[in-house]
């Protein structure tokens, strides 16, 4: 995927939720089902780089049945009948899609914000003019490194010079351009470097988004996470940066969950306010969810998407607080935080249902202590690192 680092209310570069979705209440009544505000549709598992931090799941082959244009078109009218303001086009990479001018412009006609979460791979400027034209209203574009090494170490090849040219070309199409940079141990160092791409591209955001450890990035944890020290001092640049450049750059920095000591609101809370819809039309809460064992999830090719995000049994799961176990229910932050990254705790745990060991208050913490134990260790060469392929990972 182009990126997988925020997985927080913002995620990816998404633009912040509308005034009128900010406003109402953080936790709904009861049985209320929320209204969405962002339509997460990918695309397309297929992607010309193979980041090792990827938040697509492990078993690409699985997913490599499509839907089709009108499967899309369908999905876009039914995320703005849900209330949905917004559409992030994202993968993989959608730039493979051949009919992805038709799906900027089925999302655009249902009134969808219409943001491209992209490598720039491939990419020209005639095909980012066309999809301006067809209603593209930003661009969000991953940059892995600013080092060619680095770059050919986390993705398998190194891209940015054509990155830049799509850079360029998004600036002069008047296009809203975020930098989004997955952060980890092997291109922590340069933040100062991405900041001053950032301000020489034009970018009016740049996302520092640390790892969050989950499907490729947590098989490759150990190669990707970063020493306390060096999340710190980046931190420290990064809020330099972001008062020197207030008014003209929004600096975001996105501390790992391992780091935080209390999990942040992953995806604003379970199958509250985004809906995943996979490559293959299966509908989730967050990109990482299709991985937990005992859920199962429906697809848009079965039943409508709105049936399924008001009833499906495995959306509704771990919404509200019914489910939370101690410490969680009774935590004066549960409405805040929604419990945690179900995710995180499946993968650690193998149970979606317990805290989310992330949090200091979760009784397993250890395991998260003694994975930053691990980063302290120093490295005398960089490690071996899984890349993504699209194939089995069996």
């Amino acid at each position: 995927m182009t990126a997988s680092g925020d997985q927080s209310g913002t995620l990816k570069g998404f633009p912040n939720p509308p005034a009128m979705v900010r406003g109402e209440q953080s936790s709904p009544a009861p049985h209320a089902i929320p209204r969405p505000y962002t339509l997460v549709a990918e695309l397309t598992y297929r992607c010309p780089l193979a980041c090792g931090y990827c938040s697509n799941p492990l078993d690409l082959a699985r997913h490599a049945d499509e839907l089709d244009t009108d499967a899309w078109r369908r999905v876009f009218a039914d995320a703005a009948a849900l209330g949905a303001l917004q559409a992030n086009l994202t993968g993989g990479e959608p730039l493979v899609r051949p009919d992805l001018t038709d799906l900027v412009a089925a999302a655009h006609a249902q009134q969808l914000y219409v943001n491209l979460i992209t490598s720039g791979i491939p990419a020209d400027r005639a095909r980012l003019a066309e999809l301006a034209g067809a209603g593209l209203n930003s661009v969000q574009l991953s940059v892995q490194d600013v080092d060619a090494h680095g770059a050919a170490w986390i993705a398998g090849r190194d891209d940015l010079d054509s990155k830049l040219q799509v850079a360029d070309a998004a600036r002069a199409l008047g296009l809203p351009l975020t930098l989004n940079v997955v952060i980890h141990r092997g291109n922590i160092a340069r933040v100062p470097e991405f900041v001053a791409l950032a301000e020489r591209i034009g970018a009016e955001r740049l996302e520092l988004a640390n790892t969050q450890y989950l499907g490729w990035a947590l098989a490759n944890r150990e190669a990707l996470l970063p020493a306390r020290a060096d999340i710190e001092r980046a931190r420290a640049i990064a809020a330099a940066a972001a008062d020197r450049l207030r008014g003209k750059i929004e600096i975001l920095f996105v501390r790992p969950d391992y780091y935080a000591d209390r999990p942040r609101a992953c995806m604003d809370g379970w199958a509250r306010r985004y809906i995943v819809v996979t490559p293959d039309g299966v509908v989730l809460p967050c990109h990482q969810a299709g991985g937990i064992v005992g859920l199962t999830f429906e697809n848009v090719r079965a039943r409508p998407l709105a049936a399924i995000w008001n009833d499906s049994p495995a959306l509704r799961a771990y919404r509200g607080d019914a489910w939370m176990p101690a410490p969680c229910r009774t935590c004066d932050e549960r409405h805040t935080d929604f419990g945690g990254c179900r995710c995180q705790a499946f993968a650690l745990l193998g149970d979606a249902g317990a805290t989310d060991p992330a949090c200091a208050l979760s009784p397993r913490h250890e395991l998260v202590r003694e994975a930053r134990a691990r980063a302290e260790q120093p490295a005398a060469a960089p490690p071996p690192i899984r890349l993504r392929r699209m194939r089995s990972s069996a």
